[in-house]
């Protein structure tokens, strides 16, 4: 293949294989007991199955809503994001959300709206979002878009929780 040809090099990035997200369902409490730490696991499998693929996971720790995710953030990845900050409706699930960024490797503009988005729906009911863990290729777009402006950017997820 010719070195310029698309889908060669180190910029190559996998293709979508049209495949639907799929969601874990939480697990139960046990009866009398409080709720277990992890709420939820929302996966995004629209990508192939390649390290790049966006897994996000979702837990409740002290009232707040820890959002993990891991791979790369673009726009395969937006409708699956959305949702676990947010509800599958888009409304609010939770007023204060820590969105553990530390995994992730890439972020487009798809997903830096979807942060913006959570951004204003929680200030609106007094609540907030925070960045947790953003590595330095990903923190660099947050910081050129201006978002660490309006979002705290932590370094740890203890951090955006304790602040």
């Amino acid at each position: 293949m010719h070195p310029s040809a698309p889908g060669t090099g180190s910029d190559a990035r996998p293709r979508a294989s049209g495949r639907p997200a799929e969601a874990e369902s939480p697990p139960d409490a046990a009866a009398g007991q409080a709720p277990s730490r992890v709420e939820e696991t929302v996966t995004d499998s629209h990508k192939d199955d390649t390290p790049d693929q966006c897994r996000i996971t979702c837990a409740v720790v002290e009232g707040v809503r820890v959002v993990t995710a891991q791979g790369e953030i673009d726009h395969d990845a937006t409708r699956a994001f959305n949702k676990s900050l947010l509800s599958a409706n888009g409304t609010l699930a939770h007023r204060r959300i820590v969105a553990d960024l530390s995994g992730v490797t890439f972020m487009d503009a798809s997903g830096v709206n979807v942060l913006i988005a959570a951004y204003r729906q929680v200030t609106g009911t007094e609540g907030w979002l925070r960045i947790a863990g953003a590595q330095p290729s990903v923190l660099r777009v947050l910081q050129t878009v201006g978002v660490d402006a309006f979002i705290p950017c932590l370094p740890t997820t203890e951090q955006a929780l304790n602040s």
